[in-house]
């Protein structure tokens, strides 16, 4: 028996997740957001994106 063994590559999907956290960045530097907005956006964020990609 042989004492390797082969693993497989490990491949992760991002997907959408990394477009909404670009946009949710951009949307805080754009507007100029304060602390407290820009948590509001991460509530909001998804709700819009969900709406748009219907």
């Amino acid at each position: 028996m042989s004492t390797e063994s082969k693993s497989a590559p490990v491949r992760v999907d991002a997907g959408v997740g990394v477009f909404w956290f670009i946009g949710w960045l951009f949307t805080i530097a754009f507007a100029k957001l304060v602390w407290w907005q820009a948590l509001l956006g991460v509530v909001v964020w998804p709700y819009f994106l969900g709406i748009a990609a219907r």
